[in-house]
C-alpha cells in the first residue's frame, strides 16, 4: 500500500508496509501513481501525452528515456522491498503480545482521585472517575511497585506515572514511593523512570527540587492563552488558574535545566485555532509542547464539531510552517505529536500491537484495582484484577492482548495503520462501544498529523 501527498513543496511517497519514505521529483510522483494500475508501455504513452500537452507552458520536454530510467528506479525500489511492499504481518499479529510472556513494564499510579480544579472537560470527572474522592496510601503504592517488579520479568527499565486527579494533593506519598523504589532497584536489577502530571497549583520549591532529582519527565497542564485556559481550568470558586500556574511552570522549567518536560494543553470547540495557544506557550519561554484534542462525547459543548476538524487540520499545517520558520531562525521547539524517527523506529512489534494497554501497561486506582489504562478507570466491566491477587479477569485481558491493528476491519485499507497502530483503545471504546472499533475523528486528525510530521522530518534529512 502506497500513500502519496504534497507538503511544503515536497512530493512524498509513503510505503505502508516497509515504512519507507521517499521524497521524489514530479515525474517519479506521477509514475508511482500510475504504476499499480497500468502496464509500463501504457505508462510511457500516458506520460508522454500528458507532457506533450504541457510543453507549451515552458516546461522542459520529457523524453521516453527519462521515463524508462525512472521506471527502472521504481522497479529497483520494489525489488528491495521499499515500494509497493506486500502486507505480510497479519498472520503474526496475534502472536506478538503472547511473546512478551505477560511482562508488565509500566504502571499509571492514580495517586489521588481528587483535584483542586473543576475543569468541565475533564474525562476523569474532576479526578473522581465517577466514584468517590480518594487518595492512595503508601501501603497500596508500595504493593503496586512490588507488583510491577514481580511481573516485569527480566526487563530492566520500568515506567511509573504519578497521575490523578492532582498528584500533588498526595505529595508526601509520592515522595515516599519514589524513595522506596530507589531503595530496591539494585536488589532487583531494575531502573525506575518516574513521570508526574500536574495542574501546577501546588508547585513549590520542594516539588521542583524533588522532581528535578527524581522525575524523568514532568507534564505541566496549560491550555495556552489566558482566556482559553481560564475558560475551563477553574477552581471550585470558578476562578481561572492561569496567573497562578504560569509563573510556577516557568520557574519549574528553568530549574530543570534541560531535563524532559512537556507543557500539555487541551484544545476544544472553544479553540480549534490552537496554534495561537502554541504561540502563547512559546512567548512564555516553553519549548517542549503538546496540544491534545479534547476527549468528549458528541453532545458535550466542548466537543469538536465537523467544522472544527477542518480548522484543526489547517492548524496542523500552520504549526508545521511555524516549526520550519523557528528552525531556520535557530529557535526550534518540540511538538509531541510531530516527534518521529524515520530511520530507526518504532519496531514492527510496536507498530502492530500499539501502546500495550491492558497487557504491558496498566492503571492502579487508590485502592489497588487494576485497569487497562487511566481512561478505563471507573468502567467496572474493565476491571482486570488488583495488585494483591493479580489478573482475575483473564477474559478481558485477553481481549486487549488480541486487539491490534489487524483486528480492526476499518484499518485494513488505511495507509496510516502502521503509524498509529490502530489508535487508542479507550477512544475506540467510548466512540463505538468496542476496543476493536475506531474513533473516526481521531483517525482523521492522526493522518493529518503524521503527514505533517513526516514532511518536517524529511526536510531535515534532505
Amino acid at each position: 500500500m502506497v500513500h502519496q501527498y504534497k507538503s511544503a513543496g515536497l512530493n512524498i511517497v509513503l510505503d505502508t508496509c516497509s515504512g519507507s519514505v521517499h521524497v521524489v521529483d514530479d515525474i517519479a510522483y506521477e509514475l508511482i501513481q500510475l504504476y499499480p494500475q497500468e502496464k509500463e508501455e501504457d505508462i510511457i504513452r500516458i506520460m508522454l501525452d500528458r507532457h506533450r500537452e504541457r510543453s507549451g507552458s515552458g516546461q522542459e520536454a520529457l523524453t521516453e528515456e527519462d521515463i524508462r530510467e525512472c521506471l527502472q528506479d521504481i522497479r529497483e525500489l520494489k525489488s528491495r522491498g521499499q515500494l509497493f511492499t506486500p502486507d505480510t504481518f497479519a498472520p503474526a499479529a496475534d502472536t506478538f503480545k503472547e511473546r512478551s510472556g505477560g511482562v508488565i513494564k509500566a504502571l499509571c499510579l492514580h495517586i489521588a482521585h481528587t483535584c483542586n480544579l473543576n475543569c468541565s472537560y475533564c474525562f476523569a470527572s474532576q479526578g473522581k472517575y465517577n466514584g468517590e474522592r480518594s487518595v492512595m496510601s503508601y501501603e497500596v503504592g508500595k504493593q503496586a511497585l512490588d507488583f510491577l517488579i514481580a511481573h516485569s520479568g527480566t526487563r530492566h527499565n520500568l515506567e511509573v506515572d504519578f497521575f490523578g486527579g492532582e498528584p500533588l494533593m498526595n505529595w508526601d506519598v509520592v515522595k515516599q514511593l519514589v524513595r522506596y523504589a530507589r531503595g530496591i532497584e539494585k536488589e532487583h536489577n531494575k531502573n525506575f523512570r518516574f513521570t508526574l502530571t500536574t495542574n501546577g497549583l501546588l508547585i513549590d520549591d520542594d516539588v521542583i527540587d524533588f522532581c528535578n532529582r527524581e522525575m524523568s519527565n514532568v507534564v505541566l497542564s496549560l491550555d495556552g492563552r489566558k482566556q482559553i485556559h481560564d475558560r475551563y481550568r477553574v477552581d471550585y470558586a470558578g476562578c481561572g488558574s492561569w496567573e497562578r500556574v504560569v509563573p510556577k511552570f516557568q520557574k519549574f522549567v528553568k530549574a530543570r535545566q534541560g531535563r524532559n518536560y512537556y507543557i500539555r494543553g487541551t484544545f476544544t470547540h472553544a479553540n480549534p485555532d490552537f496554534v495561537k495557544d502554541i504561540r502563547c506557550m512559546l512567548d512564555l519561554g516553553f519549548t517542549e509542547l503538546s496540544m491534545e484534542p479534547v476527549v468528549a462525547g458528541p453532545d458535550d459543548p466542548e466537543a469538536l464539531t465537523a467544522g472544527d476538524l477542518e480548522i484543526v487540520k489547517q492548524q496542523y499545517e500552520e504549526l508545521a510552517d511555524l516549526m520550519r520558520q523557528r528552525r531556520k531562525e535557530g529557535r526550534p521547539f518540540t511538538f509531541y505529536h510531530y516527534m518521529i524517527d524515520l530511520s530507526g523506529g518504532p519496531c514492527i512489534y510496536k507498530r502492530i500491537s500499539g501502546c500495550g494497554s491492558g497487557t504491558e501497561y496498566m492503571a492502579v486506582t487508590p485502592w489497588g484495582d487494576l485497569y487497562p489504562c487511566h481512561q478505563f478507570v471507573g468502567e467496572s466491566d474493565y476491571r482486570l484484577g488488583d495488585i494483591w491477587n493479580g489478573i482475575t479477569n483473564p477474559g478481558r485481558q485477553e481481549e486487549f492482548r488480541s486487539c491490534n491493528v489487524y483486528s480492526r476491519p476499518e484499518c485494513a485499507d488505511c495507509w496510516a495503520k502502521l503509524w498509529c497502530s490502530g489508535g487508542c483503545a479507550a477512544n475506540a471504546f467510548h466512540a463505538s462501544g468496542s476496543i476493536r472499533g475506531i474513533y473516526p475523528p481521531g483517525c482523521e486528525l492522526f493522518r493529518k498529523r503524521i503527514e505533517c510530521a513526516i514532511a518536517l522530518e524529511a526536510e531535515k534529512q534532505l
